[in-house]
């Protein structure tokens, strides 16, 4: 598995679920949480995500996790 910032990167299927911003940040929140990821890491990728526009949230999540 790969990994990012030293944690575990967890594959997450996005395609054909909800593109809601908030929908995939618990998607990828909840396949970081799965794969053992600390709680830090996690809010983390929260912040990330919320600092910028869609774009940037995608982005996001493809830095933490493997995107499909």
């Amino acid at each position: 598995m790969d990994e990012y910032k030293g944690q575990p990167r967890p594959e997450v299927q996005l395609v054909g679920h909800d593109g809601n911003a908030y929908a995939i940040m618990g998607r990828v929140a909840k396949a970081l949480k799965r794969v053992g990821c600390s709680k830090e890491h996690v809010e983390s990728y929260y912040e990330d995500s919320k600092s910028g526009d869609y774009n940037h949230l995608l982005r996001v999540a493809c830095e933490y996790a493997v995107v499909e």
